[in-house]
């Protein structure tokens, strides 16, 4: 594991480079949420990028990051689930994250969302949308996003925010941009359709290999661990 200096220093690159990245697309850098993705890393880790002032933490599995949670229990930050979410796992997930960025059915809505509320609590959920058809990854088609938006429009605490896309590995990030543009062509129809603008805010794409690619396209959430905690 990187030590803690190793991570500050990291993470100020790579807030450095949002900002650059946001510049050249006149945005400002405030408008791009840095999700720090600490899967695989130990709890030190997370406490020394807390302690570097970062607020927001992903993790792909849901055993682990409860682990994590309990053991970095007291700091300020915020859990995002990025990773494929059965939905045996939805109940412990919607009790215990802030929010969920891998929703790919319209069944797992109201699971969540029976957790949330028997948790007493409110979860921010994204729609991860299938851009590429790779049968090696998750993501809903765009002909079923609407009766996920549906069944976001019926729920009690759980408020779909926006939509989450993960593109093919490429060498080049460049490789990436097309993908980033067809996810905020995938909101612009539905907000074409009707779907509220309130849960369309969020356009999360972009890694540690292409996320400045993905804020030149519209990101409004960066998901970066490599670049912070280094190589796993």
């Amino acid at each position: 594991m990187s030590d803690a200096s190793t991570i500050r220093s990291r993470l100020a690159d790579v807030r450095a480079r949002v900002a650059r990245a946001a510049s050249r697309a006149d945005r400002d850098p405030a408008s791009v949420r840095l999700v720090a993705i600490s899967k695989t890393f130990p709890a030190d880790a997370v406490r020394a990028a807390a302690d570097a002032g970062q607020t927001e933490f992903g993790e792909n599995k849901v055993q682990e990051a409860l682990q994590k949670m309990d053991r970095t229990a007291g700091l300020p930050i915020r859990w995002h689930l990025v990773g494929h979410l059965q939905s045996n796992k939805a109940k412990k997930a919607g009790a215990r994250f802030d929010v969920v960025q891998s929703v790919d059915g319209e069944a797992l809505v109201p699971l969540l969302d029976d957790a949330a509320v028997t948790a007493g609590r409110r979860l921010e959920v994204l729609v991860q949308v299938d851009l590429a058809g790779e049968i090696t990854k998750f993501g809903a088609r765009e002909e079923e996003l609407p009766g996920i938006f549906a069944a976001g429009a019926q729920a009690r605490a759980v408020a779909i925010v926006g939509l989450m896309a993960i593109p093919p590995a490429v060498e080049d990030p460049e490789a990436a941009r097309p993908y980033f543009r067809a996810l905020r062509a995938v909101r612009d129809r539905l907000l074409a359709r009707g779907v509220s603008p309130s849960m369309l805010t969020e356009l999360s794409m972009g890694m540690s290999h292409d996320f400045e690619i993905a804020i030149e396209e519209g990101a409004t959430i960066v998901r970066v661990g490599t670049a912070i905690f280094g190589a796993r």
